[in-house]
Parts: C-alpha cells; sequence; structure tokens
C-alpha cells in the first residue's frame, strides 16, 4: 500500500521556532563545512556560496564573511517578498553561516582532500544545508531566495532555477581555475543542485 501524503489543506502542525532554529542551524553548519572543503580543494560551487569562493581567490577574506556581506541587498528583497519572518530567519541563517565559517578552522583543520571528494561531498552537504533551511521557512539569500520566491510564486523548481543560474556564475570562474578544477567546479554545483531537484519539488513538503 503506497504511504499516504498529507495535504497542504491537511490539520499538519506547523513547526515551533525551536525547531526552525535547531534545522536552521544545522543547515548553516552543513553549508559552512562545505564551503571550507571546496575552498581547501580550490573549487567554485554555484549559488551565493559560489560567489563568496569565486571572490576569496581575489579579497584575502574568508568566504564566510564574503557571503554575509553579498548577501546584505538580498534581506529586505527577501522580507518584502516572502514576508518578515522569512526575513528575519534568513538574516539569522546567514549571521549563523559567517559565525561557524569563521570558527571552522579553529574546530578543524584539513590537512588534505580529494578534490573529487571536496566536490562530491562538499557540494552535496551544501545543497542539504540548503534543503533543510528552506524547509523551515527561510532562505540563504541571493539566488536561493529568488529560486525560491519564483517556486512560491509561480511555481518553477527552485533547484532548476538554482541551476541556471549557477552556470552563469561557473562561467565567471573558468579564467581564474585551471580546467580540471573548473570541471570539479561544476560537478560540485551539479551535487548540490541534485539535491534540491530531487527533495524540493512543487507540491512536495516544503516545510509548514
Amino acid at each position: 500500500m503506497p504511504p499516504v501524503i498529507p495535504s497542504q489543506t491537511s490539520s499538519a502542525r506547523p513547526h515551533s521556532l525551536a525547531e526552525d532554529g535547531y534545522a536552521i542551524a544545522i543547515g548553516c553548519a552543513f553549508i559552512a563545512m562545505g564551503i571550507m572543503l571546496l575552498k581547501q580543494a580550490s573549487l567554485v560551487t554555484g549559488g551565493m556560496a559560489g560567489i563568496a569562493l569565486l571572490l576569496s581567490y581575489f579579497i584575502p577574506w574568508s568566504p564566510a564573511a564574503l557571503f554575509i556581506l553579498i548577501n546584505i541587498p538580498f534581506f529586505l528583497f527577501a522580507g518584502k517578498a516572502m514576508g518578515p519572518a522569512f526575513g528575519l530567519k534568513t538574516l539569522f541563517a546567514n549571521v549563523a553561516i559567517m559565525a561557524l565559517g569563521l570558527t571552522m578552522p579553529w574546530a578543524m583543520q584539513i590537512a588534505k582532500i580529494s578534490p573529487l571528494f571536496a566536490a562530491l561531498f562538499g557540494g552535496s552537504i551544501i545543497g542539504f544545508g540548503i534543503l533543510a533551511i528552506a524547509r523551515h521557512g527561510a532562505g540563504v539569500g541571493g539566488v536561493g531566495v529568488v529560486a525560491l520566491i519564483l517556486q512560491k510564486s509561480r511555481g518553477w523548481n527552485a533547484g532548476r532555477t538554482q541551476m541556471i543560474c549557477d552556470i552563469m556564475i561557473l562561467a565567471l570562474s573558468l579564467p581564474v581555475l585551471s580546467l580540471d578544477r573548473f570541471g570539479l567546479s561544476i560537478l560540485s554545483a551539479a551535487a548540490m543542485n541534485a539535491v534540491l531537484v530531487v527533495n524540493h519539488r512543487p507540491g512536495r513538503y516544503i516545510g509548514y
């Protein structure tokens, strides 16, 4: 017998604030670790994480710090388009990603990492981090926020929308990365977006 999938009109119990905070914190930890792995392997990925990584090769700042700085213009946009609760949760998520990204090197040191592993695992856990945050009523800013708004308003698949934007972001990294690193960066973006394409489709559970 197939499992019963509750409809959006069922009497589902909304997530509590504590549940939202817990899930968003885990998602932020995944994103911060994924960025750290990709940076260690000299790779780029899609989304705002990819832009932050790309800028970190020109500016001697942490990708985590760059991540929140380039997201500042999107906080007000997120709040206006998706509501103040979404905007505040998105701000909290970005601050948490920055804090975790800045403190993680003191908690763990990576002496050696396979670039292929970094691309697949790093991209995948960033995708799961974005998924956890999105399912609890927040975004990670930038491309992710735009993708979620288009999914909510027009039913566009968030993963596919983000993948189109990622192609443009990765194209900008081509002059910076070697061809092998560029190919692995494409793989990391594909791994990240595959998580969203499979798990964040319109009509499926997207959080309460």
